[in-house]
């Protein structure tokens, strides 16, 4: 198995591919805005976590392109590029949760938000990427990880 992911836009045939935003509640804000969510990426971990409180999510059930396992994606820096094979993708922000995610299974949502230290919202609902070079993702493929010079900037949601 495996996904095509196209440099400048996202994965292809994705809902959310483009150079501009296609989620519904920006394109509503500017939908001249760049698209900063080409490529959402999500940890297994945290599957593993709701799924043990008695949930029900399968990779890519909350609209994550990619499920990554052992490496914190939030907390990695704005900036960060990830290379998973010859794709390069280029970290923007903390994907923010949304009402989709309580429709899809109720309470799931609250899961889904924590406390950074300092007390600030923590969106746990993966990251977003844009992609600055494009191929073929495999599952199983590695990701390498080369954070920018610092000083590192959090992530935000976009």
């Amino acid at each position: 198995m495996f996904i095509d992911i196209v440099a400048g836009l996202g994965v292809a045939g994705d809902a959310h591919a483009g150079t501009t935003v296609k989620h519904r509640s920006r394109v509503a804000v500017d939908p001249t805005q760049p698209n900063l969510r080409q490529v959402h990426l999500i940890a297994s971990e945290l599957l593993d976590e709701v799924n043990g409180l008695g949930f029900e999510v399968a990779p890519g059930a909350l609209g994550e392109n990619i499920t990554t396992q052992g490496i914190d994606l939030i907390g990695l820096p704005r900036g960060t590029i990830l290379a998973i094979g010859e794709v390069r993708l280029s970290v923007t922000g903390l994907r923010n949760p949304c009402s989709q995610i309580e429709k899809f299974s109720p309470g799931l949502l609250k899961l889904m938000v924590g406390k950074r230290e300092d007390g600030t919202p923590l969106l746990r609902t993966g990251i977003m990427t844009i992609v600055l070079k494009g191929g073929s993702v495999r599952a199983g493929d590695a990701i390498e990880i080369a954070l920018p010079a610092e000083p590192h900037i959090r992530l935000e949601r976009v």
